[in-house]
């Protein structure tokens, strides 16, 4: 009998161990893996890899060796040296552009192992803007920015002297097109500013209703839908806990000219020449007020004859005050020799295409 109990006990004893052993195991599979509803397998472990893939490698070092993450927007005080760092062994970067315009000795960038520095020394308010990097990524002599790995902060200076971002002049022109929103470009250094906008003649307040115009603090007043009755002298007035302050004054003109490749007229003066007359070939385009113009000229005596090139640019307004960008390419040829009779070709470029107009020259 007590045989019998004792061999009860001890086939009890393994049936628990093997039930606590396939409970142990259960719990390490679910830890491990899980089962979507696809069937498919997928380590936990990688889901967090994935998830952290998005995560910004940009960082600004604090005191004491600390850092800390930077989201899309960062409020920091002038005066205080501002380290930046990127992760990664190939890091490019982008800054607001006028410290590269001026060679600022104040900005230093340094590229290690593991990462990419970017220094600024005794930041102010005109340092505003934003800081961006990304991985740079090599296939033998060729490289390229990583678009998946790219991050950008705004970075505010806030100063309460200086709400707005100074700028270099003194008065500025907005264009307004029918195709495009506009920006009337005052932004402030402490994105908590009440801004404001203003016609000087005659003076009233010009509101943000958040459809047709709204207003970004990195960006200034957002004209969604420009029209010819927007235009005029405009400034911004900020307010915080102190006086208000004005911004730099803004004349707002209305653009006639859609965007597209030149439109070219080509002219020749006196229309009538003959062997040692003096002559002018006039190549004129009309496009958009902020449209760079680039003119090149074939000619009869290419190379072997001297001629006289003078380039210039002016704004006009037609019709309804459209303001129009007049840039012209004038072509002297003097003392007209036989070698100089023939095809004069002028071709412009800008950002949207190039057109080639043509004209001969006969001696009469």
């Amino acid at each position: 009998m007590k045989l019998w109990v004792v061999l009860g006990m001890a086939l009890l004893w393994v049936e628990l161990q093997n039930g606590s052993c396939q409970q142990i195991k259960r719990r390490k599979d679910v830890g491990e893996n899980r089962i979507h509803p696809g069937g498919k397998r997928v380590k936990v472990r990688k889901l967090k890899e994935v998830a952290g893939k998005g995560q910004s490698l940009l960082t600004q070092v604090l005191d004491k060796g600390r850092f800390l993450r930077l989201g899309q927007s960062t409020s920091l005080t002038p005066g205080r040296n501002m380290e930046l760092r990127c992760k990664g062994n190939s890091i490019g970067w982008s800054y607001p552009p006028y410290l590269d315009t001026f060679n600022d000795s104040r900005l230093s960038i340094m590229q290690s192992d593991k990462y990419s520095q970017l220094i600024l020394k005794a930041p102010s308010a005109a340092d505003t803007g934003p800081y961006s990097c990304w991985v740079i990524v090599c296939d033998g002599t060729e490289c390229e920015r990583d678009h998946d790995r790219s991050y950008v902060s705004y970075i505010y200076f806030t100063d309460k002297d200086n709400l707005f971002v100074p700028s270099a002049f003194h008065f500025e022109i907005a264009y307004l097109r029918p195709d495009r929103p506009a920006v009337v470009p005052c932004r402030v250094t402490d994105p908590q500013s009440e801004v404001s906008l203003h016609r000087e003649v005659p003076p009233e307040e010009i509101t943000a209703n958040g459809t047709q115009m709204t207003y970004d603090p990195s960006k200034g007043f957002v004209l969604q839908n420009p029209s010819p009755e927007q235009q005029g002298v405009f400034y911004c007035k900020a307010v915080t806990k102190g006086t208000p302050q004005i911004s730099t004054k803004y004349q707002l003109l209305y653009v006639e000219v859609p965007s597209g490749a030149p439109l070219v007229s080509l002219e020749v003066s006196p229309e009538s020449v003959t062997g040692g007359d003096n002559v002018n070939v006039t190549c004129t385009v009309l496009g958009e007020p902020e449209g760079d113009v680039s003119f090149t000229w074939s000619y009869p005596g290419q190379d072997h004859r001297p001629v006289h090139i003078h380039t210039s640019l002016r704004l006009i307004h037609r019709g309804m005050s459209h303001t129009t960008r007049v840039s012209q390419s004038v072509l002297t040829v003097e003392d007209l020799e036989t070698i100089d009779f023939g095809n004069y070709i002028c071709r412009a470029k800008n950002q949207h295409g190039e057109t080639s107009v043509m004209t001969n020259i006969l001696s009469k």
